[in-house]
C-alpha cells in the first residue's frame, strides 16, 4: 500500500529525520551513519494496558487525507484512520515490529475455501450496522467491491483483490448499470462468495483491503463520498472541512460485542489538517497539548529533533518500531527506457547521504530491495548497488558511454517535508556528475500520488510501499510495485515507474493464475520481481524505522508495522 505524502502503501512512504545533522542537503562524501543495535530496533510502546473510555484525542497533521473513501484509497494514512469508521470482512491486526495478523472483522472467520480453491465464502456477524442503524448485508459488501472496478472514477482504488477475482472484464457499476460482477455472489443477506481465477491461499488477507468495506448503494455519491463515508465502525464523521479539520464521534449503532479488534476508548477524535510539520514537532516535543499525536510520517520530526528524543521529558513518550515500509526512487521508464541508463542513475546515488536526510540509522537502514526476509518465499537479490549505500560514479559513467539519454530530468516531491526536497538536492548533486541536470518540482502533498498516476508524472520521484494486503507475502508487494494491470497488457496502477516488460510482466501475469503453496509461489514471484528490479525501474533506498512522539495523556501508543504511524484502533487518552 502506498504511503500518502509523508506516505502508499501502502501505500505508502516514510520520510525520516536527521540524527544530529543539519537540515541542509548532505554532501556526497557524507560519513556512513553509526550502526544500530538490536535494542535500538526493538519496538517501543507508550503506556500500555490502559482501558478507560472517554476523552478526546487531537490528531495533528500537515495535510489533508488523499481521500476518506475506502473504495478510492491505497494509502496507509487513510487505512489507519479508516479503522475508526469502516470495517472490512477481515482485518490486518497490527503488532508493533511484526507483520500484521489477519483476523475476522465483519465476518465470523477468515473465510472458508472450497475444495478446488476457487471460491471463498464469508459469513457476516450478527448485529453489524451502519451509522443509521441499518443492518449491513452481503449486498453492501458486494457493492463496495463493485465500485473499486470503476478505475475511470476511482483512480487509486486498491486492485489486489480485484486482480484475483474471475471478473470477466467487469468495469464497475456506473458505465453500464446492467453489467454484473458474477465473481461476487450474495446467496443471502449474510453470505458473500468470491469466485477466483485461480486458487489463492492468501485470499483472507485480500479480504482485509478496503474493497470489502460495505457501502450502501443509495448513499454512493461517487467522488463526493469522501466527504461523508457511511460508517460501519465505532466512529462516524460529524464534520469534515476539507484541508482544515475532521471530527469523528461515536457511532451509536456500533456494537462492541461484534468487534474485538478496536478498543474505541476515546469519545472523539479531532483532526487538524493544516498544521506545519515543524509546528507539530515542536508541540509534541514540548508536550504543549498532552492529548495530541500525529499521523505524519515519522511523527513529523524535523532534521534537528533527533537528539531531543532522549530528553528525560520526551523519551517515555516516544513510540517506535521497524516497519514493513520501504522508500524507493521511482524512475519513469517511459522517459528512461534504457535499463543501462537507469542503472547508471542508481549507481550514481549516494544513498548514505539520503539516509542522513531521512534521519540516519535511528530511522532506518539502507535497503537493497523493497522485499524482506519476513516474507514467505523471499529470495535475496544481489544488485550492483553498494550495500552500504556508497555511490559508484565511475561505474555509472562507464554504463553511459555511447548512450543517448536526457540531459535534463525532473524530480517531483511532496512539498510538506524538507527531507523530501533535500533528497532531491542530493540526487541533483549526484546526477550532475553524469551530465544530467535535475530540476526539483514541488507537488502539493494531498495531490502527490494523483500526480504520480497522471500524465504529469515526473521523471524521478520518491515513492514507497508498506507491504500490501499481506506484508508477509512476496506477491502482495511484488505485484503492485512492478506488476501489470488486471488485463496483463500494460503497467499496473500502483506501478509508478510504469514498468512493463513483454516477458517479465507476462510471467507475473501468469503467476496470478498459477496454483501452488504460498511459499512456493512467493519464491516464483520473488524471482520475477528480482529480474525486473535488476533493470532499475525503481532504486531501493531505505527500510524504515519510525519514531513518533505523543502527548503525555496518550495511552496504548504503538507504531504499526504496516501503517508506519500510531495505530488509532487501540489508543486511549487519560482525561
Amino acid at each position: 500500500m502506498k504511503t500518502p505524502t509523508r506516505a502508499l502503501a501502502l501505500a505508502v512512504l516514510i520520510a525520516m529525520t536527521t540524527a544530529g545533522c543539519e537540515s541542509g542537503p548532505a554532501q556526497s562524501n557524507a560519513a556512513a551513519p553509526a550502526a544500530k543495535t538490536a535494542s535500538d530496533m526493538a519496538p517501543q510502546l507508550v503506556k500500555t494496558g490502559f482501558s478507560t473510555k472517554g476523552g478526546n484525542i487531537n490528531v495533528l497533521m500537515s495535510a489533508d487525507f488523499q481521500t476518506l473513501d475506502p473504495g478510492n484509497s491505497n494509502y496507509v494514512q487513510t487505512a489507519n484512520v479508516g479503522q475508526l469508521y469502516y470495517r472490512t470482512l477481515t482485518m490486518a491486526k497490527e503488532t508493533s515490529g511484526q507483520p500484521p495478523t489477519v483476523v475476522p472483522d465483519l465476518a465470523t472467520d477468515t473465510g472458508k475455501v472450497s475444495e478446488d480453491g476457487l471460491s471463498w465464502t464469508f459469513t457476516l456477524k450478527d448485529g453489524v450496522n451502519f451509522e443509521d442503524g441499518t443492518p449491513i448485508t452481503s449486498q453492501d459488501i458486494k457493492y463496495g467491491v463493485e465500485r473499486t472496478f470503476a478505475q475511470d472514477v476511482y483512480t487509486q482504488a486498491p486492485q489486489e483483490l480485484n486482480a484475483a477475482l474471475d471478473s470477466q472484464g467487469y468495469k464497475g457499476p456506473y458505465k453500464d448499470p446492467s453489467s454484473v460482477l458474477n465473481a461476487v455472489e450474495t446467496p443471502d443477506a449474510k453470505t458473500v462468495v468470491f469466485r477466483l481465477r485461480k486458487p489463492f491461499a492468501e485470499f483472507p488477507a485480500l479480504a482485509s483491503r478496503s474493497n470489502t468495506a460495505p457501502v450502501p448503494k443509495a448513499k454512493d455519491s461517487k467522488l463526493d463520498y469522501t466527504n461523508h463515508p457511511v460508517s460501519s465502525g465505532p466512529y462516524m464523521v460529524e464534520s469534515y472541512n476539507r484541508g482544515k479539520s475532521l471530527k469523528l464521534v461515536r457511532n451509536p449503532h456500533w456494537e462492541a460485542a461484534t468487534d474485538s479488534n478496536r478498543t474505541a476508548l476515546p469519545d472523539t477524535f479531532t483532526f487538524s489538517l493544516s498544521t506545519s510539520q515543524a509546528t507539530i514537532s515542536q508541540q509534541l516535543l514540548a508536550n504543549s497539548d498532552p492529548n495530541a499525536l500525529t499521523l505524519d510520517s515519522n511523527g513529523a520530526l524535523q532534521t534537528s529533533d533527533s537528539a531531543k528524543l532522549a530528553d528525560a521529558q520526551v523519551k517515555d513518550r516516544v513510540a517506535s518500531g521497524l516497519l514493513g515500509c520501504n522508500d524507493v526512487l521511482s524512475i519513469n521508464t517511459q522517459k528512461l527506457p534504457d535499463p543501462a541508463v537507469r542503472e547508471a542513475i542508481a549507481l550514481a546515488l549516494d544513498r548514505q547521504a539520503i539516509l542522513v536526510q531521512y534521519g540516519g540509522r535511528r530511522f532506518g537502514e539502507i535497503s537493497q530491495t523493497p522485499l524482506n526476509s519476513n516474507m514467505r518465499g523471499y529470495v535475496e537479490q544481489p544488485l550492483s548497488l553498494d550495500p552500504t549505500g556508497k555511490p559508484q560514479l565511475e561505474k555509472a559513467k562507464k554504463l553511459l558511454e555511447g548512450k543517448e539519454f536526457p540531459k535534463t530530468l525532473t524530480y517531483g516531491y511532496a512539498n510538506n517535508r524538507d527531507s523530501y526536497k533535500n533528497m532531491g538536492t542530493v540526487i541533483q548533486q549526484n546526477l550532475k556528475a553524469l551530465g544530467i541536470d535535475v530540476q526539483l518540482v514541488p507537488i502539493p502533498a494531498p495531490n502527490y500520488y494523483s500526480i504520480m498516476a497522471s500524465e504529469q508524472l515526473p521523471d524521478l520521484g520518491r515513492s514507497g510501499w508498506c507491504g500490501g494486503a499481506d506484508p508477509a507475502s512476496v506477491r502482495t508487494s511484488a505485484d503492485p510495485l512492478l506488476g501489470p494491470n488486471n488485463e496483463g497488457t500494460s503497467y499496473g496502477f500502483s506501478n509508478t515507474s510504469r514498468y512493463f516488460d513483454p516477458e517479465i510482466s507476462k510471467a507475473m501475469y501468469a503467476l496470478r493464475n498459477t496454483e501452488g503453496a504460498s511459499e512456493k509461489l512467493g519464491t516464483e514471484w520473488a524471482r520475477q520481481f528480482n529480474s525486473a528490479l535488476k533493470t532499475y525501474p525503481i532504486v531501493p533506498i531505505i527500510r524504515s524505522h519510525t519514531n513518533s512522539v505523543v502527548g503525555s495523556n496518550i495511552r496504548n501508543a504503538q507504531v504499526g508495522y504496516f501503517f508506519g504511524g500510531i495505530d488509532l484502533s487501540i489508543v486511549g487518552v487519560e482525561h
